[in-house]
């Protein structure tokens, strides 16, 4: 045919400006985009041989290969697929943003097809990213069912020439003459990772070839470069698509290591497929272990991204709650809402309940895991215990289902051992109508703590909370089973039956009574530290102890906070004395010095018992030197 020159259409100069220059975040996807259209060019071939065997009468081996030559500077993307003839060419390449695939599946719905192929192309601008990375692009393409090879050809100078082509078997090539900054991209490494990050699961095989080895290249060499080059750089390997019966445990466990870079094999594998008003395949992973970057900020983290098997991004978190950040996986749907540039996610309903479907079955594995193996559950607890708490207080819809996942030690419990709320709830003591709990940074300090005495000796239970984000949880963990929790390290707390807190209290009274000029004497000595001082109902053997204000932040997290370099007021607390106690009674007959001294250790070791500071330690360690001495 006569050579043709043509002008672009749709506005060609600004549209090719946006997207080269605009549209993708990263060169690098001229690759994926490039690779997707090959596939989707098979898919199509495939498709239609199988109504018009004549298509496919060459009994084609699919595959799509990826050509560097070095000499010339340019990386070639070859497929053996349906081709393109003129009509194509002007309607698929000469005009921005009219998909070819998006057109073919329009037209496969209209007659009615029942099973579509699968195909990527949506937007019809991926084959413009080459022009990111090259300063001009050959097309050499053969039709199937079609005598007449093309050569299309652009330098994104505003037009395209359309021309005689060479090739001389069905499909496209498409041959990027690299930009002298750009040539990264004829190594066959760069192609390697480029490929395995956004191409591995594509079903043909890529291979790479290196068009003109060096003259002078060594036999070793040679022979590292033809082993190399005969093996697919993809694993085509899909497993998320796979029905779970078809699948060993021991190719979930590769495809996590190969996934994760993981050195050991997940804690527990969870396929499954969302149906009904939007169809996607989720393949997700439970770790075993927690990794740092879990509790870090600014991490990124979310599961991998795949539409119709081609890699979007890794950091996809609008998939994922937070709370379920360690949760490692695969999600691969053609309903996805994707930008333009198929980078990013765009918020709508349809990634609402991809979200709220994958959340439901992580949630329902752990629910299992609680029923049926409880060791294994406490395994999973130990790990990711922290983060699954923060769901409580950031996932309202799902709160109350977590909350039945929740594991605490307890006063009462060995060392290392938790319970589940509802077994709490079932061993409360006859009589007790709340939950109990103790803040502290550690576990040892919580159940040395003498807030503890009272709940003891009335045989009640107290949840230890002990992690960092426990004290957050205090806004949104309010009720269990109708029950109220309450923290008894906070304002007025009595225990035991309704008789019981009345006795209690009435000799409360008449101690305070006794001891008023004691206690007014201490509050003046202890000045600006304390808010008040007070008969205790908590203590049965420790001499004081601290409380805080009904709705005082607890003094854990005011260390937190601190230690963040936050800016946390001053609360001033409640020192409470045991009036059985006999050093009471000592300090009752002490004045002068000898009083003033014996109150500031006192209230340094209230401080201590609940693993807190002392403010003077200098002066602490004197006064305990000097009452030792005594």
């Amino acid at each position: 045919m006569e050579k043709k020159t043509n002008a672009f259409k749709a506005e060609i100069a600004e549209m090719l400006d946006l997207v080269v220059n605009s549209l993708y975040s990263k060169k690098e996807i001229f690759l994926r985009e490039l690779v997707s259209n090959a596939s989707d060019a098979i898919d199509r071939a495939k498709f239609l041989g199988l109504t018009d065997k004549s298509l496919i009468a060459d009994n084609p081996e699919w595959k799509i290969q990826i050509a560097a030559n070095k000499g010339e500077k340019t990386l070639t993307v070859s497929d053996n697929g349906t081709g393109m003839d003129e009509t194509d060419l002007e309607q698929n390449l000469g005009t921005i943003a009219r998909s070819g695939t998006k057109k073919f599946r329009e037209m496969l719905k209209e007659k009615g097809g029942e099973s579509l192929p699968e195909l990527i192309g949506q937007f019809g601008v991926g084959f413009y990213a080459a022009f990111m990375v090259a300063d001009k692009v050959t097309v050499e393409t053969l039709k199937r069912g079609t005598e007449t090879p093309l050569r299309w050809e652009s330098d994104m100078s505003g037009g395209y020439t359309v021309s005689d082509g060479d090739r001389d078997f069905p499909g496209t090539s498409v041959t990027l003459h690299l930009r002298d900054d750009q040539l990264e991209y004829l190594d066959w490494w760069r192609v390697e990772d480029l490929v395995k990050k956004y191409s591995d699961f594509i079903a043909y095989p890529i291979t790479f070839r290196q068009v003109d080895p060096p003259k002078d290249e060594k036999d070793d060499d040679r022979k590292r470069r033809e082993e190399r080059e005969a093996k697919p750089l993809n694993t085509m390997v899909a497993l998320w698509k796979r029905a779970r019966k078809d699948v060993k445990q021991d190719e979930y466990d590769e495809f996590y290591k190969h996934l994760t870079h993981d050195w050991e094999a997940p804690f527990e594998t969870i396929p499954f497929s969302g149906e009904g008003a939007v169809e996607f395949k989720a393949l997700l992973f439970l770790p075993k272990r927690a990794t740092m970057e879990l509790f870090m900020p600014q991490q990124k983290r979310g599961l991998s991204l795949y539409v119709r098997n081609v890699f979007i991004g890794d950091d996809i978190e609008m998939l994922l709650p937070s709370w379920l950040r360690f949760v490692k996986g695969v999600v691969d749907s053609s309903d996805l809402p994707l930008n333009v540039s198929r980078e990013m996610l765009q918020d709508d309903a349809i990634v609402q309940k991809i979200k709220s479907a994958v959340t439901s079955k992580v949630l329902s594995t752990l629910e299992d895991l609680k029923k049926k193996d409880a060791k294994r559950y406490d395994e999973f607890w130990s790990a990711f215990g922290a983060v699954i708490k923060e769901g409580v207080h950031t996932d309202y819809a799902n709160a109350d289902r977590l909350k039945k996942l929740l594991k605490y030690p307890t006063a009462r419990t060995d060392a290392g051992k938790t319970v589940f709320l509802e077994d709490y709830v079932k061993d409360m003591a006859s009589g007790q109508k709340d939950i109990y709990y103790l803040c502290a940074e550690r576990e040892e300090d919580a159940r040395r703590s003498p807030q503890l005495e009272a709940a003891r000796k009335h045989g009640c239970d107290v949840l230890l909370w002990c992690d960092p984000v426990d004290d957050y949880l205090t806004e949104s963990l309010r009720e269990f089973d109708g029950k109220s929790f309450v923290d008894i390290a906070k304002g007025d707390v009595q225990f035991g039956s309704e008789e019981e807190k009345k006795a209690e209290k009435e000799a409360n009274e008449k101690a305070a009574a006794d001891l008023k000029p004691f206690l007014e004497n201490v509050k003046k000595e202890l000045g600006e530290r304390v808010s008040d001082v007070r008969v205790s109902t908590r203590l049965t053997d420790s001499p004081c102890c601290l409380v805080a204000q009904e709705h005082a932040m607890p003094p854990s997290m005011v260390r937190m906070m601190r230690a963040m370099k936050q800016d946390v007021p001053d609360e001033k607390r409640i020192l409470e004395i045991n009036a059985a106690h006999p050093l009471v009674s000592k300090l009752k007959g002490l004045d002068g010095d000898a009083f003033k001294d014996a109150v500031a250790l006192l209230y340094d070791t209230a401080l201590i018992a609940e693993g807190s500071p002392v403010v003077d330690g200098a002066r602490f360690a004197k006064l305990l030197a000097d009452l030792m001495l005594k």
